[in-house]
């Protein structure tokens, strides 16, 4: 999905490229935050190594819909009720046995707001007290982020998507429609997959990633002797060694503030709120192996997860609300996506990365104005 990386020559492959990474921070009291920060302008000088170390951060980043696609201008958020920033999480579910963390608010058809890489349900603060006026929303915590478990497990896609499909099942019940930003988006794509009498739609917001290459070649290589007892051992170590070091600085405030900035057009909404539950989910003591099992085992295994061959096997509307203005992952996939599969409708945002936060005004508005549909045609009764 798209998820950056940041390793020694780890380098992120293709389909990751384009995600987000806020990742953990300690602190140690959480406190009521307020939401004000002066507007800045984004800084392009980026060296090759600060665009490593903010990659291994996840920022995790009124519409009219028309039948292709729409822009609409961002300002600043005024009036917009926000989630209660609660340090102790919200509600609970056990799945494998391990604490999944998640927000429900409100009543009728569901929604399930799923977030980017690093990031947590409360990156969807403006948007669920609003959207859940109408809709009963849920917002879960991807299993390793936010307030859900720091398991140590072997993380995959599929581990995020497994964890989306049960949550349908055991908690939301009824069809839902699976909003996604980033890794969220893609992680929303592979769960609706098989799942249609489930799943009534899926919005995708700057999502992770991408198209197969059609002209590469699968290779395996045989290992050799020298590889596995001299050469992997030596490359874990150093993995170890920068990884450690570039989680210790992806856990600074100041660091994630400066990414947040990187891809936020209007930066008002980097505010402490936003950068508190980022630096949370540090203080838990399995936060930088998590961390490590996620850049080098998560990130370098994406290939054969594609946007076209799960989108092959998709079969109903698909929204895509997009920050044409993110400097990761730009309208061209949006146009790309919409190509490919034509049962899709675009809105463009000028906007960044994480529209939803940055202008959350204008994606509720895009949400609002597409959903009576998708869910009048899943169920008749919701409306």
């Amino acid at each position: 999905m798209s998820c950056c990386s940041c390793t020694l020559s780890v380098s992120p492959p293709p389909s990751l490229r384009t995600s987000n990474h806020h990742l953990f921070n300690t602190t140690s009291e959480a406190k009521k935050l307020n939401p004000s920060a002066p507007i800045k302008h984004l800084n392009q000088n980026r060296n090759k190594w600060e665009i490593i170390s903010r990659r291994s951060l996840i920022v995790a980043s009124g519409a009219s819909i028309m039948a292709s696609s729409s822009s609409l201008a961002p300002q600043p958020v005024q009036g917009i009720e926000r989630l209660e920033y609660k340090a102790e999480g919200y509600n609970f579910w056990t799945w494998r046995g391990h604490k999944i963390h998640y927000v429900v608010q409100g009543e009728g058809f569901p929604i399930l707001l799923i977030h980017g890489f690093g990031a947590s349900a409360f990156h969807w603060r403006y948007n669920i007290p609003e959207l859940a006026k109408k809709y009963k929303v849920y917002a879960i915590d991807l299993i390793g982020f936010g307030w859900s478990e720091k398991a140590l497990i072997d993380y995959d896609a599929m581990v995020w998507k497994d964890q989306v499909v049960d949550f349908l099942k055991e908690i939301v019940i009824e069809p839902a429609v699976l909003v996604g930003n980033s890794l969220g988006g893609f992680t929303a794509l592979i769960s609706a997959v098989g799942l249609c009498d489930q799943v009534a739609g899926v919005v995708l917001l700057n999502n992770a990633g991408q198209f197969g290459n059609p002209n590469r070649k699968s290779e395996v290589a045989e290992e050799t002797v020298l590889q596995k007892n001299i050469l992997n051992p030596l490359k874990e170590i150093f993995q170890r060694v920068v990884l450690g070091f570039l989680f210790w600085q992806a856990k600074q405030p100041a660091r994630i503030k400066s990414v947040l900035n990187s891809v936020y057009v209007n930066n008002s909404n980097v505010d402490d709120y936003l950068v508190e539950s980022i630096t949370m989910p540090a203080a838990d003591p399995n936060a930088g192996e998590v961390y490590y099992r996620l850049m080098t085992r998560f990130m370098t295994n994406q290939s054969k997860y594609t946007l076209d061959s799960v989108l092959s096997k998709l079969s109903i509307p698909l929204l895509l609300v997009w920050g044409d203005l993110d400097p990761w992952v730009g309208p061209a996939k949006a146009n790309q996506i919409k190509a490919f599969y034509p049962n899709t409708t675009v809105v463009n945002l000028q906007a960044g990365h994480c529209p939803h936060d940055e202008v959350p005004e204008l994606v509720n508005k895009a949400l609002l104005d597409w959903l009576p549909t998708v869910a009048l045609e899943s169920s008749p009764q919701a409306l």
